[in-house]
């Protein structure tokens, strides 16, 4: 007797036998027996063929989850910066300066070591493809760190040149060069405000573009979730190192940040329904997303309250700075998790498909008549 490899996940048919009315009797094929076999189906788990995805998670690891965060963090540093530099807040203009180039050259680095090999980072530099969020994304990062890193060329050297522009002997070069970093310094920080909010959003639009269910249907609500997690992220910074006389800008901009990164995510949540918004509510990535909204609620209120203090405003930075890095691995992990459980694929399609039939369309080639 050969036994069929696949009937050992199987559960067992239960049979239900009818008599012919007599008990017994003959008259018909099989001594006059009849029976009627019915299957009790399961309750429905989902699965795939051989136990492969259904949809190929993407190959990322943690360090692009900190690429996002890093990325974030650089362009809400570059407008911050821009505002010093307009309002003449030299320590705000300095620290939004310097955390713009850091965070891009951490984040670029992060993003080099996911890729394996530095050369793969400077290939996508070849051509420009304006469908691939990638590939513009690449250039994004690249015009903003040349502007941001131009501007904190003069933000450093700029007063070194001058000092010695003033010496006796000092030649004709030295204040030559004084002269082209001050005129330099205007156009590479309107250079990086420019691209800052590109930079931000970019990244959102990088994950929407995959097949993974979560990200690919917050396509809508993700760029505004991440352009305010990285103002939040850039005022929290700000916080910490600004001293209070200068951190109004960063105040109103986590308070105002805040909100609109809460108000984004509830209507993110919402769009996505009930099913597809279970990874962001729930295990690793729930837990993450619910540590951000505390932290985002308790650090805007202590920006907004007590940032006049020079402790509390460093606390209330550090909570800002956390919750974005919360925001940021919470999505991540969240999509991850869509990726790799069929029941997020399968039961929106099967969702949208109903709703197709209550309203009538049946003639197409999506759905098919029962």
């Amino acid at each position: 007797m050969t036994t069929n490899p696949f009937d050992a996940d199987r559960p067992p048919e239960r049979t239900r036998r009818r008599g012919n009315g007599g008990g017994g009797g003959g008259g018909g094929r099989n001594g006059g027996k009849r029976r009627d076999e019915s299957i009790m189906v399961p309750d429905v788990s989902f699965d795939s063929y051989y136990g492969r995805h259904i949809v190929k998670p993407a190959p990322w690891e943690k360090e692009v989850a900190a690429y996002l965060f890093l990325g974030g963090i650089a362009a809400g540093s570059a407008l911050l910066g821009a505002g010093g530099a307009a309002r003449g807040y030299p320590a705000l203009q300095r620290a939004g300066r310097i955390g713009a180039v850091a965070g891009a050259a951490l984040g670029g680095a992060a993003l080099a070591k996911d890729l394996g090999k530095p050369s793969r980072a400077l290939n996508m530099m070849r051509t420009v493809k304006l469908t691939s969020p990638m590939s513009v994304g690449s250039w994004i990062l690249t015009a903003f760190g040349s502007f941001a890193g131009a501007a904190l060329v003069s933000e450093v050297a700029r007063p070194v040149i001058e000092r010695r522009s003033r010496g006796a002997r000092s030649g004709g070069a030295v204040a030559l060069v004084a002269k082209a970093l001050k005129l330099a310094d205007g156009p590479a920080t309107v250079g990086s405000a420019f691209f800052a909010p590109p930079l931000a959003a970019y990244t959102a639009v990088l994950l929407a573009d995959t097949a993974t269910p979560t990200w690919h249907e917050s396509y809508r609500e993700l760029p505004f979730v991440f352009v305010s997690s990285a103002n939040l992220a850039a005022s929290g910074l700000a916080l910490v190192t600004v001293p209070t006389r200068e951190n109004g800008p960063a105040r109103k901009l986590a308070a105002v940040s805040a909100l609109a990164e809460l108000v984004a995510f509830e209507r993110m949540q919402d769009k996505l329904g009930p099913t597809l918004s279970e990874p962001l509510r729930t295990g690793k990535a729930g837990r993450l997303l619910k540590a951000s909204r505390a932290l985002t609620v308790g650090g805007a209120l202590g920006a907004v309250a007590l940032g006049g203090n020079r402790v509390t405003a460093a606390l209330s930075g550090a909570a800002l700075m956390a919750a974005s890095v919360c925001t940021r691995f919470g999505v991540f992990e969240a999509g991850m998790v869509s990726a790799i459980d069929p029941k997020y694929t399968v039961e929106p399609q099967r969702e949208r498909l109903e709703k197709r039939r209550a309203a009538g369309v049946v003639d197409d080639s999506i759905t098919t008549a029962r």
